[in-house]
Parts: structure tokens; C-alpha cells; sequence
């Protein structure tokens, strides 16, 4: 770390004429001989939690071989940059998305939304929901309190676009993930524009007519604080004026592919009914979506995001790979080699455009490492196989060095329907947020990190 004389503000902000742009963390906002440990951002951990729908074809995603000696299969091959920081965790269960007594169908709502509560949603098709407070929202009430935003709810998909939802459970079930309340689940946004006006431009209304409005005003952020960026690079050391130049080209970058972006969908008829600032491809909404997310972390706007790559029941398609199938009934293959030769390209090409997060979180420094070093990455699937709507013996990962919490590189199997919420009462812990219990957990799982 190098020592400055000059001392910034942790929450620094540069402030134009209708935009406010806050700043990553930089060493001038550590003061000189501080007594924190070896970087700025030592104390800072971040939460991720990035979801796939309708479960995985297990068979291609469970790897042979445990603890370091494990063989990555299909599915995973695409993350074998990250071995070493991964864990592949096996034997855990989501058991509260189970059907109750006498409920019948309706395991993709459950899936989703005992996920990250560990509780047993209420069966109803009404405005009476019921689930629990999610761990995301848990972690976001303590780490909240020192950014900007508490967290972000992210989805490739929007609510509209989800199809028929499971008998006798409203669609809020399937449409996210985070609940602030046990009855109070929260919306999940899908258009890249709205999101980064939310982080950069103070802005956080998602009526059409405002942002329209504002992109007709062809302004930027940057071009309102260029002065200040200016002035402000003239008293940072050479270090810091490198980490902001790369955190200012990255945002101009997120401007120009938001406005192409808004350009495309505007000309393109097959997609006008999407909303303005939604790419017209699956895989560039998606690295888009990661890029925001990195933003967000880079700037401290948040330490907490849930991001569903898909809503539980999705129907969407995959031309770019050669499956024009519906994903959700491709889950449903009965067996079927085709089907399940197509299923498994789906899990892969998920994969592979998550290792493109990877990429872009171990690639962005924060402090003396970078933002993979400090974050908790959980990969998964509320349903293991979507042929049985199984919530047993989950597909997960957990990426990331968690702050020097998590030795990754194994494969840990664990008994039988062992309850996933014992991982997020862990991940929770290792983010300064213990609790006793959490849903149905029944114990923290101390294997994380090697003793």
C-alpha cells in the first residue's frame, strides 16, 4: 500500500450539475500509518449469489474423486481457471422446497423461494405471500450500512417474460429470490440502462418516460464532474490515478454499450417489445448484467447482489448454442439422450458465460488483490434435477477467497440432505453477520476454510 499525505474520504463522491459519481476504493482513503492491516480493503467482503433455473443435468455437473482430487466434469469445465478458488460443495438439500402433505405440484415456486430463506413458502395464488427473510437481505442489513445501496436484485428475465407459473402459487414466487420481509419479496430488475442509473446517475425511478428522456439528453455522467476528475487525479499518487483511469474507461464503456444497445433494440423489430437498453442476445445481457455488478462492487455502491440468470419455469431458448428448445421442458427430458445432450449444453454455456464474471472480478483490484479475493461468489440451483423436481443434492459452487475465509480448490461432499442453509448460516458468519440459526439450518459448516 502506498503511503499519501492526502486523506480521502471513504464515501467520496464527485459531484457535477445533476450526477454524482462515487470512487473506488483508492489507497488515498486510507490516512497515513493507519492501523488497518495490509490494504484498504482488508475489511471489506462482498456477497454474490448468482442462480440458474430448473435445476442441472447432475450426472454432467457432479465431479468424480473428493477433497483435492477431484475431476471437473462437463458442466464445470468452463471454470477450470478457477479451480483452485472454487469449492465444489455436494449433499446439500434445499428441503422446505419440498411439497408438504397434500400440496401437490408447485416445486419450481418452492425452489426459488425456500432457496435463500429456508423456509416453506405458503401455497397461494393470492397477495397473501409468505416465505422468510432472505439471507441476502440479512447480510444486506448489516453490510448496508456502510454503502450507498443496501443490495441489488438482478434478473435476466423479466417478470412479464416468465410463462405459466406453477399451480396454486403466484408468479412472485418464481421471480426472485431476495425477501425483505416473510411477506414481502423484492422485485428483480432486468434492464442494464435502469441499473446504472440507479448506481451513477441518483436516479432510481424505472418509468420508461425518465430514462427516455434522459437518453434523448445524449448526457453523460463523466462529462458533469470532468473538472473535479481533473483536479482530483492531480493529487493522487501514480497508483491511484491508474485504478481511477480503469474504473473511468470501465464506466465510459458501460455508457457506449448501454446507448448501442438502446440503438439496437430500437431498430430491431423481432425485439421491439423489450424495453430500450435490453441487449438483443442472451450472452451480451448477461456479461453486460456481470459488468454492473463489477461496477457496483468497484465503487463500494453495494457489498450484497442476487442475480438470476433465469426465472424458475423459464421458457427461454438457446439458437446461439443450437438448442432452440425451451430450457423448462428441456429439463423435463424423461431420459431422452437428445434432450439431455441439449440440457447439458444449456448448464455449460451458463458456466461459461458465469466464468466470464470470474474473469472480470479477479481481473478488477481491490486493494492489494482484487475483487474475487474478497467476495463470496455462491453459484446454484434451488432444484437439483429438473426431471424430478428434486431439491435434494443441490448443484453449488462458492467462488472466491471470501476475504481469506474460503480455501477453495475441493470437492466436499457432505451427508445426505444436509440443509444448504447451513452454508449461507456460514457464509453469513464470515461476512461479520452470526446468527444462531437460519431457516433450517442445524450447524455452520466449518470446512470452508482448511484448518
Amino acid at each position: 500500500m502506498i503511503i499519501t499525505k492526502k486523506h480521502l474520504a471513504r464515501r467520496t463522491f464527485l459531484r457535477g450539475v445533476g450526477a454524482s459519481l462515487a470512487l473506488p476504493l483508492l489507497d488515498g482513503m486510507v490516512p497515513a500509518l493507519s492501523a488497518m492491516r495490509s490494504t484498504a480493503a482488508s475489511g471489506v467482503r462482498r456477497l454474490g449469489v448468482v442462480y440458474v433455473p430448473n435445476g442441472v443435468y447432475m450426472d454432467s455437473w457432479t465431479p468424480t474423486g473428493a477433497g483435492n482430487g477431484f475431476d471437473l466434469t462437463p458442466t464445470l469445465k468452463p471454470l477450470a481457471s478457477y479451480r483452485q478458488r472454487m469449492l465444489v460443495l455436494s449433499g446439500l438439500a434445499n428441503k422446505e422446497g419440498d411439497a408438504w402433505p397434500g400440496e401437490g405440484a408447485g416445486d419450481h415456486a418452492r425452489a426459488s423461494a425456500a432457496y435463500l430463506t429456508g423456509v416453506h413458502p405458503k401455497k397461494t395464488e393470492g397477495a397473501d405471500l409468505r416465505a422468510g427473510v432472505s439471507m441476502d437481505q440479512i447480510a444486506a442489513r448489516s453490510l448496508g450500512q456502510h454503502t450507498q445501496l443496501a443490495s441489488l436484485e438482478l434478473s435476466l428475465e423479466s417478470k412479464e417474460a416468465i410463462g405459466s407459473c406453477d399451480p396454486g402459487y403466484s408468479c412472485a414466487y418464481a421471480n426472485t429470490l431476495s425477501w425483505r420481509s416473510p411477506t414481502t419479496p423484492l422485485p428483480m430488475e432486468n434492464n442494464p440502462r435502469v441499473i446504472f442509473e440507479r448506481l451513477f446517475a441518483g436516479n432510481e425511478s424505472t418509468d420508461p418516460d425518465v430514462w427516455r428522456a434522459r437518453r434523448e439528453e445524449d448526457s453523460s455522467i463523466l462529462d458533469a464532474v470532468t473538472e473535479k476528475v481533473t483536479k482530483l487525479q492531480q493529487d493522487l499518487g501514480p497508483r491511484d490515478r491508474r485504478k481511477l483511469e480503469e474504473y473511468l474507461e470501465a464506466i465510459r464503456d458501460m455508457e457506449r454499450r448501454i446507448q448501442m444497445a438502446e440503438r439496437q433494440s430500437d431498430l430491431a423489430l423481432p425485439v421491439m417489445d423489450q424495453p430500450a437498453g435490453i441487449p438483443g442476445t442472451f450472452e451480451e445481457h448477461a456479461k453486460m448484467m456481470f459488468d454492473l455488478q463489477v461496477l457496483a462492487y468497484q465503487a463500494d455502491l453495494t457489498r450484497v447482489i442476487t442475480f438470476m440468470m433465469g426465472h424458475e419455469t423459464s421458457q427461454r431458448a438457446y439458437p446461439e448454442i443450437g438448442v432452440p428448445d425451451a430450457h423448462h421442458p428441456l429439463s423435463h427430458h424423461g431420459g431422452d439422450g437428445e434432450k439431455i445432450n441439449k440440457l447439458t449444453r444449456v448448464n455449460e454455456y451458463h458456466a461459461r458465460i458465469f466464468s466470464y464474471y470470474l474473469d472480470r472480478l479477479a481481473s478488477t483490484a481491490d486493494g492489494d488483490g482484487s475483487l474475487l479475493d474478497s467476495s463470496m461468489i455462491i453459484y446454484g440451483s434451488g432444484m437439483s434435477d429438473g426431471n424430478g423436481h428434486n431439491h435434494h443434492n443441490l448443484p453449488t459452487l462458492l467462488v472466491g477467497g471470501g476475504g481469506g475465509t474460503i480455501t477453495g480448490g475441493r470437492h466436499l461432499q457432505f451427508a445426505s440432505d444436509t440443509p444448504v442453509a447451513n452454508l449461507f448460516l456460514t457464509i453469513l458468519a464470515r461476512l461479520g453477520v452470526p446468527m444462531e440459526s437460519f431457516g433450517d439450518s442445524t450447524g455452520q459448516i466449518r470446512q470452508l476454510s482448511e484448518v
